[in-house]
């Protein structure tokens, strides 16, 4: 009995202690589960109060990073920019001023280029990064392209330079020439000629200064404060005169015709402007006794009827690669040959501005030894009001791209010697 009675009393001891035991395996397990680990920390960091809110409405591409450098929000921006792929941050310079940041606390600024993505040109993005500290194991990402600002800045100091350029050629050649009047004022007829010299380029300077101002003014002005329904008619008629004796003196035959009595709206000092400078520069750059044509027409487009106006004619032709490049700000095709006929580079620069504040587009077709023509496409008067509003910014693709190759009309024929 005494034998059974201890064992019975161990046994239900030995029960107690392994329910004891079990009872604090349970309570310490259940403490673990609460317990917040590092990799729970890692895998589900917590953005503080508001800050999504924020990034949501940055112009800024934004990227949080967390303590082992991978993303925990990233803007759609920054993902359109290449800078986030995999869930990680792609840019090594950014990971790792990211890292310097998160160890000290300093916030960092970079300027970097980045290769663009999914073009094969070589062209890089400029790109401004900020890195600063979020919380205490976040960090934050911003980063702002600055290509556009860069390219525009680049050709606003283009401009400047070869401004300066154009009116040094001229004003030097004034100050030599007086000089050399000064010196031959006892030969008369070297007087005359010299002050031949001088007029001609004091008409250059002129023609120059007075380009500069109306690119200035169709860059600034809206052509619809001033705007009235203008007859084609007119405008051809009024760049056939402008041209006629220059075009007489080359014994160039110029011919005007297409659909008679159309409109456009817009400004007509501006629009004969234009069309003045295509006529003017055909007659330019084509040889004597050959032809120059203006031809307009009414073409349907899906935003309203636009009209046509075509400029043909057998000169020199243009390059293709100068077809990328002939409507920038004095761009020459023939330096030689523009300086000789006092061209300032500036006329189709102008042509570009003025079609473009009209709610219009100017293409090109060329071939060397074959000649050009210039189309304007202008809206109808009636329809041109709301497209001239929506205009893109002219100032801003000068770079970007040249005019399209594209005319409806052919060529004229090879040049023939006229009577």
């Amino acid at each position: 009995m005494d034998v059974n009675a201890a064992v019975a009393a161990a046994a239900a001891i030995a029960g107690v202690a392994t329910g004891v035991i079990a009872m604090l395996a349970f309570r310490w397990s259940e403490r673990d589960q609460k317990r917040p680990t590092r990799t729970s920390l890692h895998i589900d960091p917590v953005l503080p109060p508001g800050v999504d809110t924020v990034l949501s409405v940055l112009r800024s591409s934004a990227v949080v990073l967390d303590e082992a450098d991978a993303v925990v929000k990233a803007s759609s921006a920054a993902y359109a920019l290449g800078l986030v792929r995999g869930g990680k941050l792609a840019i090594e310079p950014m990971v790792q001023m990211a890292r310097d940041t998160r160890r000290d606390g300093e916030i960092r600024q970079v300027e970097l280029d980045l290769p663009r993505r999914g073009t094969g040109r070589g062209e890089a993005l400029a790109v401004s990064a900020r890195v600063a500290p979020l919380g205490s194991r976040l960090v934050l990402l911003l980063v702002e392209d600055l290509t556009e600002a860069r390219r525009i800045e680049a050709v606003r100091r283009d401009f400047v330079a070869n401004v300066s350029h154009e009116l040094k050629t001229p004003v030097g050649a004034l100050s030599l020439l007086s000089e050399a009047v000064m010196d031959a004022s006892d030969d008369p007829e070297a007087v005359q000629r010299f002050a031949g010299r001088m007029q001609i380029e004091a008409t250059r300077l002129t023609n120059l200064v007075q380009e500069l101002i109306d690119l200035s003014r169709v860059q600034n002005d809206d052509p619809l404060e001033d705007a009235e329904p203008v007859r084609v008619d007119e405008l051809v008629a009024e760049a056939v005169d402008r041209c006629r004796h220059q075009a007489g003196t080359k014994q160039i035959t110029m011919a005007a015709g297409g659909t008679a009595d159309l409109h456009v709206w817009g400004n007509r000092g501006q629009l004969a402007a234009a069309l003045g400078n295509l006529v003017e520069n055909a007659v330019n750059y084509s040889p004597a006794r050959t032809r120059v044509g203006i031809a307009a027409r009414r073409i349907n487009a899906p935003g309203g009827d636009m009209i046509e106006l075509a400029v043909t004619d057998q000169g020199i032709g243009i390059s293709d690669k100068d077809k990328e490049r002939i409507f920038e700000r004095f761009y020459r095709v023939d330096p030689a040959r523009s300086r000789a006929t006092g061209g300032t580079g500036l006329g189709l620069a102008i042509v570009k501005h003025v079609v473009a504040s009209h709610g219009g587009e100017v293409t090109v077709w060329s071939a060397e030894g074959q000649g050009s023509t210039f189309t304007l496409r202008l809206p109808e008067a009636g329809v041109a009001r709301d497209r001239a509003s929506q205009h893109p910014d002219p100032d801003l693709d000068d770079e970007a791209g040249g005019p399209t190759e594209s005319s409806p009309y052919e060529p004229l024929p090879a040049p023939e010697v006229l009577p």
